[in-house]
């Protein structure tokens, strides 16, 4: 039965070049259709094709390939090299020379020049150039090498040599040919004639082909370039193949092992029993010559009649080895942070002393706690955290436990076996800490998790190991967390919603991010760079800045963007008052104080005695004096320290008392409480009058 191929590709004609040269080497076997992206013919996919080859530049990340890409379409990338012909061409041109290298852009540059260097042709000194590129002084060059992008050549080149569209390489096309099921293609004389014209610096597969043993010839092709130990018996048992990474695990030369019983050659792999049963022995760790190892066993068989075994075997280490290096593949899929402490915006005080203290804790392991309102830019800082720690290398990985059902949350942390639930992916899926392993894992939002889960994720933090849903197997991972939260997790705690250990826990290293009321003299830094972003130009009218400067913004960083982009549709070039959004609500950064504010006058604070009142204030009043904020407990031991029977509860009314009437602000978290504008008026008037007796 035909088969049908899509070659998906960034540039049309890379794409369709590709689509022939697969077409040719598989012949009526197949049909193939390419699609590109610049071009827009990727809208037009149809999602019907039993294989999709996709070249490693058509998309940025796994989300973008997904709009179009079935996610349990058979999926494999396109890797390309170059003609053996081409290689020796470029290697005979003079060492020392200077080469202008010229592509569609940076990234395809890079790729070739590297794919070259590898060939072998290092005696040229490249220089890359890309349409959008700085213009390069030509006379400098003494070649330019372009494949087939002669068009993107600066004039004044001296001599251009076209190395025609580079090819898919062996690889590749090999890994098609089992995709697709057609393994008797590899021995045919077209995919030999292919692969020795086509160069590579991996495993000389010419000289696989050549081997020609008489079972399992796929097999032999493939087995020198696995990163496993296999080994083949026969019916009787008997060893006829095995690879050197066999011979690289076990020490045992193959010239040892061929034509001998298995039993005696390697007594820790099950072939007897394989060969009796006639079925697979499942995966299990054993013992040689002092080693771990993953040892797997499969039967073959062949018209209901059992004809000989394979064993894979792999090293324990390098199975954790190997995840870690897929794992590292998924940088270049999205799973990356963009943001740095650079892109933070502000010179305020507070912001500044932020980001000084998170700088610091970004070099530790330890789990880092961001605390801040809504709008603020935690993610953002989770972002500056990971990039500026040692595995800024590593993946990041956000997820916002608040935005998911309970369910789906856990199988999206920690993945899923096959049949786990009904609607499980085919062959099960990595979970986020996975993914996040030698990086950093960003829970937004921290506080929206179950109990259930917060107690799955406390023993992750504390063990540093998972289980996927549905699963048996345990999975060691190596993940830097930064949690987020907008809400009080101490009161969360008191309330029973939020696990105690887990929150000491991540509270290791706890940080607030400041709102943007408390960030004095940001808010115009932070309104003229999102003016400069959307290339808007009008500007405030002295009414309107006075009016966004004490504005409360509950909305912080967030609720200002808006206001900005709301600003740039107004078509005024100098925006009042009176162009404020109709949903723009102004509130005070401080309640006005009446000015016959006498001795007796203080907020109504329901059930709290004036006298406490009066303390709370004063011990605010002399943290605000020396500069800092001061919190519960602090208050707490002041009181017990002057003789009032002050609780916990009654401080904490007082305080919200205090922050609904305008007089103080309170942080969440560590933050404390800090004294408005309003509020020092009032102390300073308390403070010339005396209490009453």
């Amino acid at each position: 039965m035909k088969k049908d191929v899509a070659v998906i590709s960034l540039d049309a004609y890379a794409g369709q070049f590709y689509a022939q040269q697969v077409q040719d080497l598989f012949g009526e076997r197949i049909t193939v259709c390419s699609y590109s992206v610049r071009d827009g013919s990727i809208e037009h996919l149809p999602r019907r094709y039993d294989l999709y080859m996709v070249t490693t530049d058509a998309f940025d990340s796994l989300g973008d390939l997904h709009q179009y890409v079935p996610i349990d379409g058979e999926m494999m990338e396109i890797h390309v090299t170059l003609r053996w012909d081409v290689v020796r061409r470029l290697q005979s041109l003079p060492a020392g020379k200077r080469a202008l290298f010229v592509n569609l852009s940076d990234k395809m540059c890079r790729e070739a020049v590297t794919r070259l260097n590898q060939l072998g042709v290092n005696q040229l000194v490249f220089d890359l150039y890309h349409p959008g590129a700085p213009e390069p002084d030509m006379s400098q060059y003494d070649f330019v090498i372009t494949p087939q992008e002669s068009r993107y050549v600066p004039a004044g080149a001296k001599e251009i040599v076209d190395i025609g569209q580079r090819v898919c390489d062996s690889s590749t096309m090999i890994e098609a040919a089992l995709r697709l099921g057609y393994e008797d293609l590899l021995e045919s004389e077209a995919f030999e004639k292919y692969q020795r014209e086509v160069a590579t610096n991996t495993y000389s597969f010419d000289q696989v082909f050549a081997r020609r043993l008489r079972l399992e010839s796929q097999f032999e092709m493939l087995m020198e370039i696995l990163d496993e130990g296999i080994v083949g018996v026969n019916e009787r048992g008997e060893v006829f193949a095995c690879n050197h990474k066999m011979e690289e695990i076990t020490g045992i030369s193959s010239q040892e092992a061929l034509q001998r019983p298995a039993a005696a050659v390697y007594p820790f792999l099950p072939f007897a029993k394989c060969l009796a049963e006639q079925a697979p022995q499942p995966a299990r760790v054993v013992s040689a010559r002092g080693i771990d190892i993953n040892v797997a066993v499969a039967p073959v068989l062949r018209g209901g009649v059992c004809i000989g075994a394979f064993a894979t075997v792999q090293r324990f280490n390098d199975a954790e080895d190997k995840q870690t290096e897929l794992r590292s593949q998924l940088l270049h899929k999205g799973y990356r942070a963009k943001y740095t402490f650079d892109d933070v915006v502000g010179s305020s005080l507070a912001i500044r002393r932020c980001i000084t203290i998170l700088k610091k804790m970004s070099l530790t392991a330890l789990p880092v706690l961001l605390i801040g309102e809504t709008g603020t830019g935690k993610e953002l800082f989770a972002h500056a955290v990971h990039n500026a720690s040692p595995r800024s290398a590593g993946p990041f990985v956000a997820i916002n436990c608040a935005a998911m059902p309970e369910n789906l949350l856990e199988s999206e942390l920690f993945g899923y076996e096959e049949g786990a639930f009904t609607g499980a992916r085919r062959g099960g899926k990595p979970g986020l800490f996975e993914f996040a392993h030698r990086g950093t894992l960003f829970l937004d939002e921290v506080e929206g998790m179950s109990t259930a889960l917060q107690c799955k994720l406390l023993r992750v933090l504390q063990e540093r190991e998972i289980m996927r849903v549905g699963g048996n197997r345990i999975i060691s991972v190596d993940v830097r967390i930064v949690a987020a939260t907008n809400e009080d997790l101490e009161r969360r705690v008191e309330e029973g919603t939020f696990r105690q250990d887990l929150y000491y826990r991540l509270n290791t290293l706890p940080v607030l991010i400041p709102p943007l009321r408390e960030r004095e003299g940001d808010l115009l830094l932070l309104i003229d760079y999102f003016r400069r972003g959307i290339g808007a130009t009008f500007e405030l009218s002295p009414e309107l800045r006075q009016l966004l400067l004490t504005h409360q913004w509950r909305g912080n960083i967030r609720e200002l963007r808006n206001v900005v982009e709301y600003f740039s549709y107004t078509g005024s070039p100098l925006v009042g008052p009176e162009d404020l959004p109709p949903t723009f609500h102004y509130l005070s950064s401080g309640a006005p104080v009446k000015s016959d504010l006498g001795q007796g006058d203080f907020p109504p604070l329901k059930d709290c005695p004036q006298e406490d009142v009066r303390f709370v204030l004063e011990q605010l009043y002399r943290a605000d004096q020396d500069g800092h904020s001061l919190g519960r407990e602090a208050i707490l031991a002041a009181a017990r320290e002057a003789g009032l029977p002050c609780s916990q509860q009654e401080v904490r009314r007082i305080l919200t008392g205090l922050d609904r009437a305008g007089l103080a602000r309170v942080s969440r978290g560590r933050g404390g409480t800090r004294l408005t504008p309003a509020g020092r008026t009032l102390c300073r008037r308390l403070a010339e009058t005396p209490p009453c007796p």
